[in-house]
């Protein structure tokens, strides 16, 4: 046996933090949403959240339009999505006039796709049944804000962090807010690729060392060196709620367009449920 071998078994166990996990069940009930506010999970999953026939509605619309990217100033790779996000919007640390004119042709180019339902009002219920604040979507100023986006990032997402306190210099919602989620309903998966991970780290000062080049959002990758993580697979069907304030990605996908309705979902300070695009 070489010393190697001999010394292999008394290498130590990394160590694991036991709030810092992924959680899966059949629907978004009130414990769940709770410990995910307070820090007892790190994501919850429900597998078949919409059902596949509603999703299969919603892909063959999409399917038929013709995606935006993101500012690739911002963002790269690039990111496809359809519809407007408050993120393209930013100005000084608020929002841009220019957001709730683009809203406008957003509910339009939503309204145009003929779906028999509301997927992001379907969604924010099925997020909602066993919470009850209940859920609306937030105003800024008294306007409602946007329900949500399809976005495909196929080329993957860089590294980063999402937290509408440290992002805006303000409230961005009218009323305060005292945690935040984010979720994805997934229409499409590639047969490989496309998964979420995420890192127990959440950002220091110094972690802007690591901030890429020409990407206001992105990290470097070694910002999470040696950190914890967990990988999330997407499945059709499957709604998803993080804790983004965790750095997240997620991974290039192979094969096929990985395609998922998503909004951001503020606890209010009152309990009720906000969510924004």
């Amino acid at each position: 046996m070489t010393s190697a071998q001999s010394t292999d078994h008394l290498l130590p166990t990394p160590p694991h933090d036991p709030f810092f996990r992924a959680v899966t069940a059949p629907a978004f009930t009130h414990e769940l949403l709770a410990g995910l506010a307070a820090g007892r999970y790190a994501a919850v999953r429900v597998p078949g959240f919409l059902p596949r026939e509603r999703c299969e509605e919603v892909l063959a619309a999409l399917k038929e339009r013709e995606f935006d990217s993101y500012g690739t100033n911002r963002i790269h790779p690039p990111v496809m999505r359809f519809g407007v996000g408050v993120s393209d919007h930013m100005a000084d640390g608020g929002v841009a006039d220019g957001y709730w004119k683009a809203l406008e042709g957003h509910r339009e180019a939503w309204q145009g796709l003929g779906l028999s339902f509301d997927p992001f009002r379907t969604c924010r219920e099925g997020i909602a049944a066993d919470w009850p604040p209940g859920v609306a979507v937030g105003r800024r100023g008294g306007r409602e804000m946007g329900e949500g986006v399809a976005r495909e990032p196929n080329q993957g997402f860089q590294v980063h962090f999402d937290d509408a306190l440290r992002e805006y210099a303000d409230d961005l919602l009218d009323t305060p807010l005292i945690g935040q989620f984010a979720f994805n309903l997934y229409l499409s998966v590639p047969p490989s690729g496309g998964e979420t991970v995420l890192w127990r780290h959440r950002w220091q000062p110094e972690d802007e060392a690591y901030r890429l080049p020409n990407a206001s959002y992105g990290y470097d990758e070694a910002v999470v060196r040696g950190a914890e993580s967990i990988e999330l697979t997407p499945e059709v069907g499957e709604g998803l709620l993080i804790d983004p304030r965790f750095f997240h990605a997620v991974r290039p996908s192979g094969g096929d367009r990985r395609i998922a309705l998503g909004f951001a979902v503020g606890v209010s300070a009152s309990g009720r449920l906000l969510t924004w695009a």
